[in-house]
């Protein structure tokens, strides 16, 4: 097996798959296999899943720059009969694609700062804005739908209605942030920070059951959907 081949089975995918499925293979097992899901006591299973991780990560950044140096096959030449009698040596084959032995990886440029940015009502649904600054944005109404939001900064962002399904808020900053009336079911703000944020209305769950983790989560001063200031 060759090192793209394993590329592609680490994905869990074809050789010769799309850039839009290898994008989407890396979100799924990067929200599965992220260390920070793992309770912090428990060390080999944060270590495996770190070194699971780096492999995935690494999979993802060889099979994008392949996309980006493979050229588009050309077709060859056929030469004329007057030029082939002609022809007297050896010529030795070329193939249409000459492989790389070895990808070099270019490191992607910053994030740019998307501070008091303006996606009112975007769909931003899957979208991986991990470790985005999206401080004081508008993202009221948004759909943010199992969006990978890990390490976000969503510090006084508005999120006034926004639909967070089953988005993951791993670690994220939300001081201060407007949740009023958004979609928070399934979502996960393991270790975030919601530390005076706004909550009122917010939807959690059904009934008594709360369908949001919130394990590590910090809520001082923050209102909670019914209204309630958590201390």
């Amino acid at each position: 097996m060759n090192n793209l081949d394993r590329c592609y089975r680490l994905l869990g995918l074809e050789p010769g798959a799309s850039p839009e499925e290898v994008n989407q293979a890396y979100k799924d097992l990067a929200f599965i296999w992220h260390p920070d899901r793992i309770p912090e006591d428990n060390h080999r299973l944060r270590q495996k899943a770190q070194e699971k991780l780096k492999e995935i990560n690494q999979a993802r950044d060889q099979l994008r720059a392949l996309e980006k140096t493979t050229p588009a096959p050309r077709r060859k030449a056929q030469p004329s009969p007057q030029s082939a009698r002609r022809r007297t040596y050896y010529q030795p084959k070329r193939s249409y694609y000459q492989p790389r032995t070895q990808t070099h990886y270019q490191p992607r440029t910053p994030h740019p700062d998307l501070s008091g940015a303006d996606f009112q009502g975007a769909d931003l649904k899957e979208k991986d804005l991990s470790g985005r600054n999206l401080s004081n944005a508008n993202l009221s109404k948004a759909n943010l739908s199992d969006a990978f939001l890990h390490k976000v900064n969503l510090e006084g962002a508005n999120l006034e209605g926004a639909n967070l399904f089953r988005a993951n808020l791993l670690q994220a900053n939300l001081r201060n942030a407007c949740l009023k009336d958004a979609n928070l079911i399934g979502a996960d703000f393991s270790g975030a920070d919601l530390s005076s944020a706004d909550l009122t209305g917010a939807k959690v769950g059904s009934k008594d059951r709360v369908l949001v983790k919130l394990t590590g989560t910090k809520l001082s001063g923050a209102i909670l959907p019914d209204g309630t200031i958590c201390n």
